[in-house]
């Protein structure tokens, strides 16, 4: 096995919002038992997009020995998961829009975990 980055979730922390599934594009986070799990971590490639958007700091990114990301099973993990509509749908916190009609990045701003779209990323970055 291979030392590499992998997403870690701190159970003590975890408040089971479920927040941090939708950002992970590979399909490696759920929620099991009220809790996020990375429920394998072939299926993590660690690039943390889920940590921005943890309400409650559970998430971190460590580096330790690990099974190689499996880009192929995480493709198709999701590929089970959008056929199945097993996602949560996030919306920009400013505008309102879904991720149906527009790109969302994770963010937080005055002290929540949301999401923002591009039309109102300039005018949250600028003022």
């Amino acid at each position: 096995m291979a030392v590499r980055s992998i997403v870690k979730i701190d159970e003590e922390l975890c408040n089971g919002c479920g927040l941090c599934v939708t950002p992970c594009a590979e399909g490696a986070i759920e929620l099991v038992d009220g809790k996020a799990k990375v429920v394998k971590d072939e299926l993590c490639d660690g690039a943390g997009f889920c940590l921005a958007v943890c309400p409650t700091g559970a998430l971190t990114v460590e580096k330790r020995e690990a099974p190689e990301f499996d880009e192929e099973a995480a493709a198709g993990r999701v590929a089970a998961k959008l056929a199945a509509a097993v996602t949560i749908q996030q919306h920009c916190f400013a505008c309102g829009r879904s991720e149906m009609d527009a790109v969302l990045f994770p963010c937080r701003t005055q002290g929540e975990s949301t999401w923002v779209c591009v039309k109102c990323l300039p005018a949250l970055i600028h003022g």
